[in-house]
């Protein structure tokens, strides 16, 4: 009778450690690739947000390759990225309503277009319409001092920059 009952206890404690592990490997997801990352600052007098996804490079060639030249690009991983200001500000020159728009950028071996989209949620750049286009401006990059493994993007008191592998795209906001 004792033996039964060390038995029975046996199979329920193995049976409570498989249940237990099944659970924590259910809710324990794989971390995504490129998963999601933002940064919030004030740029001038304006408060900028921008919500990103961000791949690493893991030896890949990026530009020109993994990101194509001259085709439009969600300016990061897996959904658009998005653009909030809180305020009407000047970008590139180029006037810019207060709202939340999603971020593109054209990138070229010279200089790249950046673009503003007033559909603000999109699957990439899978459904990207040039006519709702909110602003359009050319930028310079600028070769990196340090490689970026992960795309990450700063906002400074002078505007924001795009930074990834060994380039750097800056925006001036005013």
């Amino acid at each position: 009778m004792k033996k039964a009952f060390q038995l029975k206890s046996l199979s329920f404690m193995i049976l409570a450690l498989l249940i237990s592990g099944v659970a924590s490997a259910q809710t324990d997801p794989k971390p995504l690739a490129s998963p999601r990352d933002s940064v919030t600052a004030k740029a001038g007098s304006a408060t900028i947000t921008i919500n990103y996804g961000s791949p690493s490079v893991k030896g890949r060639k990026i530009w020109g390759s993994l990101v194509p030249y001259s085709q439009v690009w969600r300016s990061g991983a897996n959904m658009a990225t998005t653009f909030t200001t809180d305020k009407d500000i000047t970008v590139e020159g180029k006037k810019l309503a207060a709202g939340t728009y999603s971020f593109f950028t054209i990138p070229t071996e010279g200089d790249w277009t950046i673009i503003f989209n007033k559909i603000a949620v999109q699957p990439g750049s899978y459904k990207y319409d040039v006519a709702q286009d909110a602003l359009r401006a050319t930028v310079k990059p600028v070769k990196s001092a340090e490689k970026h493994e992960r795309l990450v993007y700063k906002i400074n008191t002078d505007g924001f920059t795009l930074n990834w592998d060994d380039v750097t795209i800056p925006v001036s906001i005013k």
